[in-house]
């Protein structure tokens, strides 16, 4: 349980390693792309610029100087010698920068220019525009300082879709405009409303195989450990039938050991009684250890061919009554069994010897593994061709787990890590394949502390 623990922390581990390293590629072809583009439409942007100045004899902002300069001469600089106390300056300046700025993002037609010459290239010619005030001085008789900052900085306008200034952002004009009354410098941003989804088209690829990449090592990851699972379960479960096939050999041949020693007693080899009991006890333990041997024999036969099945076509109601009523004379003579039978007088082809072993292991472990009185209940009908031969009991049940296994060679359903119960984990086993070389299968249902029910299927004979 250690080792398993640990290679499915090692495992999943490295899995978590390998997805943080993916993460963090994709995050730098993510920003290495968002900078191609930024790089990119700034040129094209400049290029814009330049063939629209010089095609045109306008830099988009003939408009903005115009009103600027009436607006400095007539009414700003009147303003501001208006003023009477500092706090009145202050609300001033606020006013003149708030024209300007207010000025300069609604009259400029440069966007529309640049969106002009965008479509015409085949570009995207849907962006957003932010114009950000750098300085702002008028000019009198002396100079007056209205706004300066250091850096980039946006200015509130009422603009209703500002967007913050990024280094993906395009920087496309950086113009002083010199009047008669002002000097006003100012940066002229674009930014594309699809830029995301350009930059993710582009990183798709990177992205997919990074996700792919991911999904085929969890993938082989879980092949691995599946298959690492299964060897450690094949290998408890070799290791079981081998200790389970060690007593089970060892008990016979202690008995007859004994046996042989107590026919050298002088004592013995005097009453004939004895001598005939005691040879009889070495007779039924050799027909026992002869059972065993068989039943290994018969695995390694199994593994490498078929069934070869001496079939014939059966009454398939009279063979159940058959092996039923010898079973109640042997292993089951405790227990209660009840039988119900609808097969409409279906005949089958059936290996009688081992149908027979089939359906005695199915009584066998009914009684084996119950806790308390066993009580069998059988059923048999027919339908679509087949028939079916149901098995219940009122035993200790098999949980979930077990179930998918209970059909696997060697194989024992246990409480906890402690099997109660003897055997070698082959009954159900032989079961299984029996049925399917008839062409039939089986299944159980089962719950725990509730019982179980083994349902055989097989073919009919067609009329």
């Amino acid at each position: 349980m250690k080792k398993k623990n640990t290679v499915l922390i090692f495992g999943i581990t490295s899995i978590l390693v390998l997805i943080s390293v993916q993460v963090y590629i994709i995050k730098g072809i993510w920003q290495q792309k968002d900078q191609l583009f930024a790089i990119s439409y700034t040129i094209h942007s400049r290029e814009g610029v330049y063939a629209i100045t010089s095609g045109t004899a306008t830099d988009g902002f003939d408009t903005v100087r115009m009103i600027l300069d009436h607006y400095a001469s007539t009414k700003a600089i009147e303003e501001l010698h208006s003023a009477k106390n500092a706090d009145q300056i202050v609300t001033v300046k606020k006013d003149i920068l708030d024209y300007f700025t207010k000025v300069v993002n609604q009259e400029q037609d440069l966007s529309a220019l640049l969106s002009s010459y965008f479509e015409s290239r085949g570009f995207d010619k849907n962006f957003k525009c932010r114009i950000i005030v750098n300085s702002l001085e008028l000019i009198d008789t002396d100079t007056t300082v209205i706004y300066k900052k250091d850096g980039i900085a946006n200015i509130n306008s009422d603009r209703k879709a500002p967007f913050d200034i990024s280094v993906s952002s395009v920087l496309v004009r950086s113009p002083w405009f010199v009047g008669n009354n002002y000097r006003f410098h100012f940066d002229y941003f674009i930014d594309f409303s699809d830029k995301n989804r350009q930059v993710w088209e582009e990183t798709s690829l990177s992205l997919a195989m990074a996700i792919l990449s991911i999904l085929i090592v969890v993938i082989i990851f879980m092949i691995t450990y599946r298959n690492l699972m299964e060897e450690r379960r094949l290998s408890n479960l070799k290791t079981d039938f081998i200790d389970n096939m060690t007593h089970e050999l060892k008990t016979p041949l202690s008995t007859i050991t004994v046996a042989g020693k107590t026919l050298e007693m002088p004592q013995i080899r005097n009453d004939d009684s004895k001598i005939l009991e005691t040879a009889k006890l070495i007779g039924k333990q050799s027909v026992h250890l002869n059972q065993l041997i068989n039943m290994i024999l018969e695995i390694s036969m199994w593994e490498r061919t078929q069934f070869q099945l001496d079939k014939k076509t059966v009454d398939i109601e009279e063979v159940m009554n058959d092996v039923v009523d010898s079973f109640k004379g042997g292993g089951g003579n405790n227990s209660t069994i009840s039988q119900k039978y609808d097969f409409k007088g279906a005949k089958i082809d059936l290996d009688v010897v081992y149908f027979t072993t089939l359906l005695n292991n199915l009584l066998s472990n009914a009684v084996k593994y119950s806790d308390k009185v066993p009580v069998i209940e059988i059923e048999g009908f027919t339908d679509n061709d087949n028939i079916f031969i149901k098995v219940s009991d009122n035993g200790i049940g098999i949980n979930k787990l077990d179930q998918k296994h209970v059909f696997d060679k060697f194989y024992r359903a246990s409480t906890g890590n402690i099997h109660k119960f003897k055997g070698l984990g082959l009954g159900l086993y032989y079961v299984k394949k029996i049925a399917e070389a008839h062409n039939g299968d089986v299944a159980v249902n089962s719950k725990p502390g509730k019982g179980s029910t083994f349902t055989v299927m097989l073919p009919t004979i067609h009329n």
